[in-house]
């Protein structure tokens, strides 16, 4: 902790603060991670660990998912995270979803992917509960890691392997590159990183504010299904197609949202679309929903967790009554019109924020290319 000089400090040990640091480590130089908690307690462990490729954004986004999947098959099993499972299967209940599908089947984002008759679908993936369905894509892309233990051990292996060191429990108090105060010392740096997410007033905040965030509360849960239950990957469903992206700004998914404005009013007034992911005991992890504001309230509303389980038993074919063991919220910063900000307070300093709740599957994307254009 004596060490005050470096070649790159990063505020903020989620996932966006440790890919900067990854990839500054990569190019050789010294690097700091400064994070005010003790340990990374925020987004980044809170969500899917759902490295998803296939629905994000055209262009950017779905670009830097594309390259952010390569480095975690690297990263990964350097740093002893496991792979729980890989694969996307989105079933398709409506003839207007299964129309979004096709659409998207014609784009350059579908490559490697599959449309499958329910037929085939019931006979690779069992587990799905295909009654009405009308189609469902597979995806190869997608891989999950238990984002919960993924951050720690992806932190220690870069401070064990890669000499990055870490503060933890230690604000950032200013940032006027090349100096950085902390709560505990002044320190020296030729470039500052700041992956701050949730706190949109402290760092920099006027240049924050330009860009009009707001944050996003979301439910989840984590349900015990039958012990023979076991998922072919991560599961979504017709909800997903008017939420991602890549999907939602299909012709057809106009179609489609306006049918499910009829059809499924008080779960879109949740912003409620289903993820369904298994972890290594077994158990399932379920989301999620959106609310939005300058500052949510932290209370989590039991009847949207209903209706978020309603959409997992449509899906998959869980037992009735499994029980639910866990349930928490997450928080991150949302923007409505951009995936990223990436920003340049001064020449020393960069501004990173994922603003899509995408940061697990974009975030070493992102960082390569701040880099390679700092």
């Amino acid at each position: 902790m004596t060490d005050t000089r470096f070649d790159l400090i990063v505020v903020g040990a989620g996932i966006v603060g440790l890919a900067h640091a990854y990839t500054a480590a990569r190019q050789g130089l010294k690097v700091c991670v400064v994070e005010r908690d003790a340990a990374c307690v925020g987004a980044s462990i809170r969500n899917f660990g759902f490295i998803t490729v296939t629905g994000q954004g055209a262009g950017d986004t779905w670009r830097r998912a594309r390259r952010a999947r390569e480095v975690w098959g690297e990263v990964a099993p350097a740093a002893g995270i496991a792979t729980l499972h890989q694969g996307l299967w989105l079933s398709a209940f409506r003839p207007q979803a299964l129309a979004v599908l096709q659409e998207f089947m014609a784009t350059e984002m579908a490559e490697g992917c599959e449309l499958l008759a329910v037929g085939e679908a019931a006979r690779r993936a069992p587990a799905l509960e295909l009654a009405g369905a009308q189609g469902v894509l597979y995806s190869p892309h997608e891989i999950r890691v238990e984002s919960r233990t993924a951050i720690g051990r992806l932190a220690r292996w870069l401070a064990e392997a890669m000499g990055v060191q870490f503060r933890f429990g230690e604000a950032v108090l200013e940032v006027a590159a090349p100096r950085v105060r902390t709560s505990r010392a002044l320190m020296h740096a030729e470039r500052v990183a700041v992956c701050t997410n949730t706190d949109l007033n402290g760092l920099f905040a006027e240049s924050i504010a330009q860009y009009d965030l707001r944050l996003c509360l979301l439910h989840m849960l984590r349900v015990q299904p039958q012990d023979d239950f076991k998922l072919p990957g991560s599961v979504m469903s017709d909800l997903s197609l008017v939420r991602y992206h890549g999907y939602s700004k299909l012709p057809a998914a106009q179609k489609l949202l306006a049918q499910l404005q009829e059809e499924e009013g008080e779960a879109l007034a949740n912003g409620i679309h289903l993820i369904v992911v298994q972890s290594a005991d077994g158990s399932l992890v379920v989301g999620d929903s959106h609310h939005y504001g300058a500052a949510p309230e932290p209370f989590a509303d039991q009847r949207v967790d209903e209706i978020i389980l309603a959409h997992m038993h449509k899906a998959i074919k869980v037992a009735p009554g499994s029980r639910v063991s866990e349930r928490w919220v997450g928080i991150y910063p949302s923007s409505a019109t951009t995936d990223c900000v990436i920003d340049a307070p001064d020449d020393a300093t960069r501004l990173v924020l994922v603003t899509s709740g995408t940061g697990a599957s974009t975030a070493f994307g992102i960082a390569e290319e701040v880099f390679a254009a700092w």
